[in-house]
């Protein structure tokens, strides 16, 4: 596979509203990140994939966008924006943009137009069906809950709407839809970004008259496309949202042999413990010994023909820390741990702003507290099927989407330094003791254990593409893997688990000497690999030669 500058490089995710306020009014800004790049810089990031800050209502926090080539004002202006990337480049970071291109905002000028009558020149940039036995189309449902069509009074037809009905959904069929996105795409390429996020980018394909949203048969046509008219024309990265992927399916995005894009986001790992029926709401005991499994799965499968995203967390997913680790007696140990699992692996990196400290999930006592549209929308459905108060705080508590959107907790003095203002949403009261200046003023703190880690992805190829292979695999407690590439060996063993466990080497790992590359405990370098007695969360990696 031909080398990419992004195959070595580390992702840093900004959810801007929550990043760093400079003006007081409680909403994060593009003047508050161009005021923290140096902190970036010192952890080793080498790009930034930023939320969107286009024009929006911000009926979904900015994945309603109302117009793509302008910046909304709570976050700044667009020469805040060419400063941001200017300097972020003078740094060696590249900005790569969220595009939300499944659909767009109801503010949006097209649906303003489309919606005065059928035969309005914009009416087909979006999707309309005629009532059917005086009723819904269809019945596919929309993903914020209810159903996935709304009613115009005016011209008496229904919209298709995915998410909110305030997020109406682009006709992909239409070429000048098309057109229309490829030219607001290049606006941005020529600013000179590295990139673009893809939002929900596996439903532009779909046929609503077949109820086909997800990976419909006309997605890969369309990308192929999209990366001839636009980003296949530069040196970027391009990273897709793809809830639904197998190996099979992400090798058809990400194969450079297809020209589409550079990898997709895959969430098999990230939804092992989520409930059959009820998904994310009801979340069921993490099953270990699968979760080595999928992960191990990616890597092997994608070897050669495709390239992994590596990641726990992200805007719409819990603190990982709070999830998978402790958060409380294990904090630090923890969080080391599950860093130190996933950096090793083949692929790139994407931390999520916060996960470097090891900020944790939030829980606020009443639903008028949280912000999320989902969750809010999700607790008010509930409670009308029967559903407890309580049974729906514990569910949000767990994995609602609010949990990694809580303000950048920045030092210790009122609202932990991100706004002198009131926040837009409440800060975790627990950054008095977890916050950046603590952080940086301890050696041993999770955001060194991060700067170590990306500092030994850049020093070693054989991090980024050497061979992968599982360890132990029926082990309950240790996920061990090695990398190879040429006569070298990395060998990664992490205990999962809060309580000891004990790890033999495979006898088929034959080597002369070890060097100790990164551990989250106090180890002898004289100690023996043979056997080993793990500490709760414990994780080495060494180089065996």
């Amino acid at each position: 596979m031909e080398k990419k500058w992004w195959h070595e490089s580390v992702v840093y995710q900004i959810y801007p509203r929550s990043f760093k306020d400079t003006t007081g009014n409680g909403v994060g800004d593009l003047r508050g990140i161009i005021e923290k790049l140096d902190y970036l810089e010192e952890l080793g990031i080498d790009v930034i994939w930023l939320s969107p800050v286009y024009r929006s209502p911000m009926d979904d926090n900015g994945y309603d966008i109302s117009d793509y080539q302008d910046i909304a004002p709570e976050f700044g202006t667009m020469e805040d924006m060419d400063e941001l990337i200017a300097e972020a480049k003078g740094r060696g970071i590249r900005i790569i943009m969220d595009l939300v291109v499944n659909h767009t905002s109801d503010e949006h000028l097209w649906f303003q137009e489309a919606r005065k009558s059928k035969d309005n020149p914009y009416r087909d940039y979006y999707i309309w069906r005629d009532p059917k036995d005086g009723g819904l189309p269809n019945d596919i449902g929309s993903i914020f809950s209810g159903p996935a069509w709304e009613y115009d009074e005016r011209t008496g037809q229904y919209y298709f709407h995915l998410f909110s009905k305030r997020q109406p959904d682009l006709n992909w069929e239409n070429p000048k839809v098309r057109e229309e996105i490829y030219q607001m795409m290049n606006f941005w390429l020529e600013k000179g970004i590295g990139g673009f996020r893809m939002d929900v980018i596996d439903l532009i394909g779909k046929e609503v008259d077949k109820k086909i949203t997800g990976n419909g048969p006309r997605l890969h046509p369309l990308l192929q496309e999209m990366n001839e008219e636009s980003f296949g024309n530069y040196d970027v990265l391009t990273v897709g949202e793809t809830w639904g992927a197998t190996p099979e399916i992400a090798k058809l995005y990400s194969d450079p042999e297809r020209n589409e894009l550079s990898m997709v986001f895959q969430f098999e790992h990230m939804t092992i413990d989520w409930d059959d029926e009820e998904g994310k709401w009801r979340p069921k005991p993490l099953d270990f010994k699968k979760l080595k499994k999928v992960l191990s799965k990616w890597q092997t499968e994608l070897k050669g023909e495709g390239w992994n995203s590596l990641f726990w967390n992200n805007h719409d997913l819990p603190r990982i820390v709070s999830r998978w680790g402790n958060d409380k007696e294990y904090r630090v140990q923890s969080a080391k741990m599950l860093a130190t699992l996933l950096h090793f692996m083949q692929g790139t990196p994407y931390i999520y702003q916060g996960e470097e400290i090891g900020m944790t999930n939030v829980k606020y006592e009443s639903i008028d507290e949280y912000d999320d549209i989902e969750s809010v929308n999700y607790y008010y459905d509930k409670i009308e099927n029967g559903y407890t108060h309580d049974e729906m705080m514990e569910a949000i508590w767990k994995n609602g989407r609010d949990n990694a959107r809580t303000p950048i907790q920045w030092n210790d003095s009122e609202n932990a330094g991100f706004t002198k203002g009131e926040p837009w949403l409440k800060v975790n009261p627990n950054y008095k003791d977890v916050n950046v200046n603590k952080a940086l003023e301890d050696e041993g703190s999770i955001f060194y254990y991060y700067k170590k880690l990306i500092k030994l992805r850049k020093e070693n190829d054989i991090i980024v593409y050497g061979d992968y292979k599982l360890l132990l695999e029926d082990n309950d407690k240790i996920f061990a893997y090695t990398r190879s590439l040429d006569r070298e060996k990395i060998l990664v063993i992490v205990n999962f688990l809060e309580e000891e466990a004990e790890f033999n080497l495979p006898e088929d790992i034959d080597f002369n000497e070890k060097e100790l590359l990164i551990s989250n405990y106090e180890v002898a370098k004289e100690e023996s690999i043979d056997n080993l007695n793990l500490r709760p969360y414990e994780a080495r990696v060494y180089r065996l030669k």
